[in-house]
């Protein structure tokens, strides 16, 4: 494991520059290294390092040879370029995986089953591998990334499990002597859009399922990380999925255009996107000409509510950084939203301000480090553009609040604001950061109105020791995911999607197989109920 590390700057050769540094962090923080200043990280399997997509089960370049540009948004340097792929490249895909389907569709279901418990095995062989990847192209710490392998895998090993258990029913007729009955059939092409923030899970999430039912697969990979998804395709070769199985789209600047192809292309039969609820929108409208099977899983603002009545203040503490500051808050289920009791708030802001002036910023392969950057300079703005709204409405900053240019572009201090208003954009807006609103209020009644103030309903969470509250506040909550005493939700069993303008159709768990397949029903006439002879 040492060897994926990187050594800090502040224990190199340089030592006046690194104490120059050490008196230029800020006071909150610990700054555990300068990012630019290292060297590439190594995988164990350089082989997994791919810079071309994935079609038909070769590696391919783009027809135009076009490349772009992928960079460590730690370090700001250049990692190594992708294919851009286009119409044409796409229109590849959708062929491979429409003439694979033919067949692929007929295979077992144990069969299919037996190729993603290899592909889950594969995937947990190389789990340091992945990780570094992810590390690399998304900047989050090695070992949160790690736990994102170990997360992502876990698809493959449920949704293996779910293959052979596709089931269909046998309905009572009304009619004398006809039989019903129902099969689950698999859908057809899909297309896979994902997002960057978690460069393994997203993708994972919806081809585990897809492969379970009989489907076929185009991923468009996100431009900001495609290597890890490249990576995984690979395992999938290694793992004997079948050519035009699963096919990886890569592009950064012609990603609307493979998205219309993916949209618009009559051989698709269903999209799955996760992403922000605009782009949802916009897909949304195009996949309409054709009529697809669609499952979207899109932008929140999740509230998160701390009772008086919490069982364990430090538990809802720990839960509410957890449920914040993981990935830096660059996560669709993360608390957006802070809201304390008025009889705890001031213990809880404390407490919870404390435990952020505890992080370890820095380049997410030095030891230590708990919170890397954020993605890309539009990150950083917009969530500077929160605090800044927020202190202009008197919003206090009770630790961060500015940028970290010492580590890099893309650093920003994770950041906690007292006093938090419904008139601030971090109340009605997705941060997408490492920013904490504390909104105190009074009532159960109040804060059940505040949380369900939004457009998107994803995730909720709130603690309490009161069963009849939890009841109560859980059915309230306009959301379709809740965490009661618990910050953290996501699990490969659990079904995952929201309600309102987060999107609909739910992925994980026994459910996420039903968003790949079709029903049909069978009636056979003519059954006499009489014995014969």
């Amino acid at each position: 494991m040492a060897s994926l590390y990187i050594r800090t700057l502040l224990s190199s050769s340089r030592p006046r520059l690194a104490s120059s540094l050490r008196r230029a962090a800020h006071p909150s923080y610990r700054i555990v290294s300068v990012a630019n200043m290292h060297s590439a990280p190594k995988l164990k399997d350089p082989s997994l390092l791919i810079s071309q997509a994935y079609i038909n089960g070769e590696f391919v370049d783009a027809a135009s040879s076009e490349t772009f540009d992928v960079v460590d948004p730690g370090s700001g340097k250049k990692i190594g370029s992708c294919a851009e792929l286009n119409t044409e490249d796409t229109n590849k895909a959708i062929a491979a995986a429409s003439d694979a389907f033919a067949s692929f569709r007929k295979t077992l279901p144990r069969e299919r089953a037996t190729m993603l418990r290899k592909w889950y095995d594969l995937m947990m062989e190389n789990a340091d591998d992945l990780a570094t990847l992810i590390t690399w192209e998304n900047g989050k710490p090695f070992n949160d990334a790690k736990g994102e392998v170990v997360y992502a895998a876990n698809f493959f090993q449920w949704f293996s499990e779910e293959a052979p258990r596709i089931y269909g029913d046998t309905i009572g007729a009304t009619v004398p002597g006809n039989r019903i009955m129902t099969w689950k059939q698999p859908v057809g092409v899909c297309g896979l859009i994902t997002p960057w923030n978690f460069p393994a899970a997203m993708i994972t999430r919806k081809i585990g399922p897809a492969i379970a039912a009989g489907c076929t697969v185009v991923a468009k990979s996100p431009g900001e990380t495609p290597y890890t998804a490249n990576a995984i395709a690979e395992l999938s070769r290694r793992a004997g999925v079948p050519p035009g199985v699963v096919n990886v789209v890569t592009a950064m600047k012609n990603t609307a255009e493979v998205g219309l192809v993916i949209t618009t292309d009559p051989r698709v039969k269903k999209v799955s996107f996760t992403g922000s609820t605009n782009v949802g929108k916009l897909l949304m409208k195009q996949s309409s000409s054709t009529l697809k099977k669609l499952s979207f899983e899109l932008g929140g603002n999740a509230p998160f509510i701390v009772f008086d009545d919490v069982p364990d203040l430090d538990a809802a503490v720990a839960g509410a950084i957890a449920c914040k500051f993981r990935s830096s808050g660059q996560t669709c289920v993360c608390a957006n939203r802070i809201y304390v009791q008025e009889g705890i708030y001031d213990a809880f802001a404390q407490k919870f301000t404390e435990k952020v002036k505890n992080f370890k910023v820095g380049y997410g392969f030095d030891d230590g480090v708990t919170h890397g950057p954020v993605i890309h300079d539009r990150a950083v703005a917009k969530v500077e553009s929160h605090v800044q709204d927020a202190t202009k409405k008197g919003g206090k900053i009770l630790c961060g609040g500015k940028k970290l240019p010492d580590l890099g572009s893309n650093f920003y201090a994770p950041t906690v604001i007292a006093g938090a208003t419904n008139d601030m954009a971090l109340a009605h807006e997705e941060t997408f950061g490492p920013v904490a609103g504390l909104f105190p209020f009074k009532t159960e009644k109040e804060v059940v109105a505040l949380a369900n103030d939004t457009d998107v309903g994803l995730a909720g969470y709130f603690y309490s020791r009161d069963i009849g509250r939890i009841y109560r506040v859980a059915e309230a909550l306009e959301v379709g995911m809740i965490g009661v005493n618990t910050g953290l939700i996501s699990d490969g069993a659990s079904p995952f999607g929201g309600v309102k303008q987060s999107g609909f159709g739910r992925e994980g768990s026994k459910y996420g197989v039903d968003e790949y397949v079709v029903i049909k029903s069978v009636t056979v006439g003519g059954i006499s109920n009489d014995l014969q002879g």
